[in-house]
């Protein structure tokens, strides 16, 4: 909706919009870390940090390299490229990453259009002492389905077979908004079909997850541990219904228990650590910090773990060496967020006054300064704007998938960023939303709230529609 005619709809309604203050460092929400280009086309999610250096613009480049390549399985003549599976999700980190952006569920062409940028991730509630104390130490966040691992792999090597197929199925219902306006949302119900192993654990918990888009992460990152614990109230002590706690989980990197940040439940502290946990979950690539040359194969799947692999006789985990998983790493750090858009916008900023009034800012918090040291000196002392505390919140009901990881419940979720969201169209293709992928646009992603997120909810539903326009305004500005 153009400004003249939302400025119509409220001298209309006989009201003025109140307008948030303009802060002209919000045109740069990355701090001098912002990509340099205007950054609205499809490729606005795979710019460098702009205020990286000659000199490791080549790292960045190949590090892009690696995470675009094609990875084969093993034995193969080109030795820096393979250990594929044998069970995995996809032949490349690009492949769930598209353009470096954000995932989607299968559509309407299933199984044409398969689910290479959504994972299920499988595990059981703890069995014995030993889980339970690997739990209470953080050193594992799930206690894996025992046939199947901790992910679903549907694709597999020639001579092994895919663990099943996930299968999307969804009931709508309508929400009438004030004024008239229906949204229609899908429940998704998910099954698993095609076992190639066996029946699943009777206990089995689901989480189906679409990725993430990786703009920003070194940024995140850089910001001060104790700045993110400051924001949680996990008992609501000033009683605002907003309850936000942090997650503690190992990290394999750094050898100790550290603030979660990464993943839809915070489930990994560093990216190096993520970039890990992915290349061995995704494509079955093992390396110094998870050294298995079977990826997710379990002891059930025996055929599977003699399979070849891609290491070294002395070190068979090591199929992604370890400079290549610090050079994937060092891209992902560095992928740059785009610059804003109309930020100083009479409707942006009238949303922005809208966001604030209603209270998503209470959870999506706006700013952070980066601390003073970081992994990339560049990425340091950065005032940022990601929108977003990094903690964990209870969501309700209609988006728990019932599955416990470290210390988040099947409710609650990681505050996911905003910065960028208003790009998801160009860069992606599609405007798929929530850890699922279920809403389908932002209206519909707002409504999906519940939990510590009803009251903004409900206060949206509410809203005037030039005020939810102007809200909308500001989100795609972001």
């Amino acid at each position: 909706m153009a400004v003249v005619a939302a400025g119509g709809l409220w001298q209309a309604m006989g009201a003025a919009p109140e307008l948030a203050e303009f802060d002209p460092r919000e045109a740069f929400p990355g701090g001098d870390a912002t990509a340099r280009g205007s950054g609205a086309t499809a490729n606005a999610f795979s710019e460098p940090s702009g205020n990286m250096g000659f000199a490791r613009e080549l790292d960045f480049k190949i590090g892009n390299a690696i995470f675009r390549k094609l990875w084969v399985s093993s034995p193969a003549s080109t030795k820096s490229s393979d250990g594929l599976g044998p069970l995995y999700n996809a032949r490349a980190c690009q492949r769930c990453h598209l353009k470096d952006g954000r995932g989607h569920p299968p559509t309407a062409n299933w199984p044409d259009d398969n689910a290479v940028s959504i994972v299920v991730g499988l595990s059981i509630p703890p069995q014995t002492e030993a889980d339970r104390e690997s739990r209470r130490t953080r050193r594992k966040s799930v206690v894996s389905e025992p046939t199947y691992g901790a992910q679903l792999q549907d694709l597999a090597i020639k001579g092994h077979a895919g663990e099943g197929r996930l299968h999307i199925t969804y009931t709508e219902r309508a929400v009438t908004l004030r004024g008239g306006d229906v949204v229609t949302l899908r429940t998704p119900r998910y099954r698993i079909t095609d076992l190639g192993y066996g029946p699943l654990h009777p206990q089995t918990q689901m989480s189906v997850r679409i990725a993430p888009p990786m703009i920003g992460l070194g940024l995140l990152e850089a910001i001060p541990a104790a700045d993110i614990r400051a924001l949680a109230d996990p008992d609501d002590a000033n009683g605002d219904g907003i309850s936000g706690r942090p997650q503690e989980v190992w990290s394999a990197s750094e050898n100790r228990v550290m603030l979660g940040r990464f993943g839809w439940k915070a489930g990994q502290p560093t990216i190096l650590d993520q970039s890990a946990a992915a290349a061995v979950n995704d494509m079955g690539l093992g390396s110094w910090l998870r050294p298995r040359a079977g990826g997710d194969c379990t002891d059930a799947q025996d055929v599977c773990l003699r399979a070849p692999h891609g290491g070294s006789d002395a070190n068979p985990g090591h199929e992604f060496k370890s400079q290549l998983l610090e050079l994937v790493a060092f891209y992902s750090r560095n992928l740059a967020v785009p610059r804003r858009r109309n930020a100083d916008d009479p409707q942006v900023l009238a949303g922005k006054a809208v966001f604030s009034k209603i209270g998503c800012a209470d959870c999506h918090t706006p700013s952070f300064k980066t601390g003073a040291t970081a992994a990339d000196p560049f990425l340091a002392g950065q005032t940022i704007w990601p929108y977003t505390n990094l903690l964990l919140h209870d969501m309700g009901d209609a988006l728990a998938d019932q599955r416990a990881e470290g210390a988040a419940n099947g409710r609650e979720w990681r505050t996911p960023p905003l910065w960028g969201i208003g790009l998801t169209g160009q860069v992606s293709g599609h405007t798929s939303f929530l850890h699922d992928g279920r809403a389908r646009n932002l209206t519909e992603a707002i409504v999906w709230h519940g939990g510590e997120g009803q009251a903004s909810r409900d206060r949206f539903v509410d809203l005037p529609k030039p005020d939810r326009a102007a809200l909308l305004a500001f989100l795609n500005s972001l």
